[in-house]
């Protein structure tokens, strides 16, 4: 079926995205839609999504994104094919 088979895919959002609970808002979500992977702050202030599992889901995170937490401002989502990625197990934040 299509949607259905793993991937990965490697998200970089930028804007009021540290300090405003979204990296946690971001693990809910992914763990709500099924995914492996983790969000980390990165030292620019932007918040790096490595999110892997069933396509469709994945899109769905990647769409969630922009949306974010409820004091989170997204100014952007720079998104990359993650092929290759080993999926970690669960759902870190860092």
């Amino acid at each position: 079926m299509a949607g259905l088979e793993p991937v990965c895919r490697r998200c970089i959002v930028t804007g009021r995205v540290q300090g405003v609970s979204f990296r946690a808002y971001t693990r809910a979500e992914a763990l709500r839609l099924g995914l492996r992977g983790h969000a980390r702050n990165l030292p620019d202030g932007s918040v790096e999504v490595l999110a892997c599992g069933e396509a469709q889901a994945v899109e769905a995170l990647c769409r969630w994104l922009w949306q974010g937490s409820p004091a989170s401002r997204v100014e952007a989502v720079r998104m990359e094919d993650g092929a290759g990625v080993v999926a970690p197990p669960g759902f870190s934040i860092g």
